[in-house]
């Protein structure tokens, strides 16, 4: 009784102006929010992305050579010297441990130019649907450049970076060392917390605190992102606490079983890659409703909860032909 009292009582002192998300890691549905559209500074938790687009465009053994880029930021630093060689591996550890904003900067003039590094950032970001969301640097410092977003914007990247196995091993490392350098993860929930698998803060005066996070309980998936809330660390904690409680993972489409459940008169044989899960409260199975659009220019499921759309998901198509003569494929290779 204690611990829920607990609960509820830091869930209903989160500041007035501050942005919270709590959302479904699979489904990416919401599942709490406070103001999460209000575009906002997100000070370092723009290393997220950062990490992103430099694991997706570079090599984790590649090394390179730090430059005077590093005299352009201040503040959080893991003040390598300038003609040092280090590896993008160990840069992104000194990015999302140490929050090094210098690290920021030699990854964004390394892994390619500068200005098409911050190009792609915003690009990955429309792709992702954050919508409301600009980065105009790397590190997240807001003295003559600003990167704004919103809490679900942050909880919909996190979602996606956390699908990167390097990202998630980098950031659920407490301890890094490389040639003379220590660093520490400053995120003290994964020590904390032994459900957290990755996260990143954030700070500055005009940002306030920031965090996005995620952690596995039970094979439940969350995920939480938090603007301009002090109490960061207990927030995050107490409302994983109580959304994993009221929650539980479902299996709502299986690509095994998809194809016998929509078997079309044709020949052509329709099929989607992956299964699909939710967190959904039990006494919502109910009101979870699946629909089918199957014609000759399009085929997808639309998953409903109530009138809401949570989920909609093409449906890939081949012919019975096509499908049998790689099935035959598959087997002489294995022979």
């Amino acid at each position: 009784m204690k611990k829920i009292l607990f609960i509820l009582l830091i869930i209903i002192s989160i500041k007035v102006n501050a942005s919270v998300v709590v959302m479904d890691g699979f489904s990416g549905r919401v599942l709490y929010s406070k103001n999460q559209d209000e575009r906002k500074l997100i000070a370092s938790t723009t290393k997220i992305m950062t990490s992103i687009i430099a694991l997706e465009n570079g090599n984790l053994e590649d090394e390179y050579i730090v430059g005077k880029e590093i005299k352009e930021v201040n503040g959080s630093m893991i003040y390598v010297k300038e003609g040092e060689k280090l590896t993008l591996n160990d840069l992104l550890h000194g990015l999302m441990l140490q929050s090094g904003n210098d690290a920021a900067m030699v990854i964004a003039n390394n892994v390619m130019k500068y200005d098409e590094f911050i190009a792609n950032m915003n690009i990955k970001a429309y792709k992702l649907g954050m919508y409301n969301t600009s980065f105009e640097n790397p590190h997240g410092l807001n003295d003559n450049t600003k990167n704004y977003s919103t809490a679900y914007d942050m909880a919909l990247l996190m979602k996606y970076a956390i699908k990167n196995s390097s990202f998630l091993k980098i950031t659920s490392t407490k301890k890094y060392k490389v040639k003379n350098y220590i660093w520490y993860n400053k995120n003290k929930l994964l020590s904390d917390y032994k459900y957290l698998i990755s996260g990143k803060i954030g700070y500055t005066k005009s940002s306030g605190q920031v965090f996005v996070s995620s952690a596995i309980k039970d094979n439940k998936l969350l995920i939480i992102a938090s603007i301009d809330e002090k109490d960061k660390f207990n927030l995050h904690k107490s409302l994983y606490e109580k959304y994993f409680s009221l929650y539980n993972k479902y299996k709502i489409i299986d690509k095994n079983t998809l194809p016998f459940i929509i078997r079309e008169n044709s020949n052509d044989y329709l099929y989607i890659n992956n299964d699909y899960y939710m967190m959904l409260k039990d006494n919502e199975i109910k009101d979870l409703n699946i629909k089918y659009n199957i014609s000759d220019t399009s085929k997808y499921i639309s998953i409903y909860l109530k009138d809401n759309l949570i989920h909609k998901e093409k449906i890939n198509s081949l012919s019975y032909l096509n499908r049998t003569n790689k099935v035959k494929q598959s087997l002489l290779f294995w022979k």
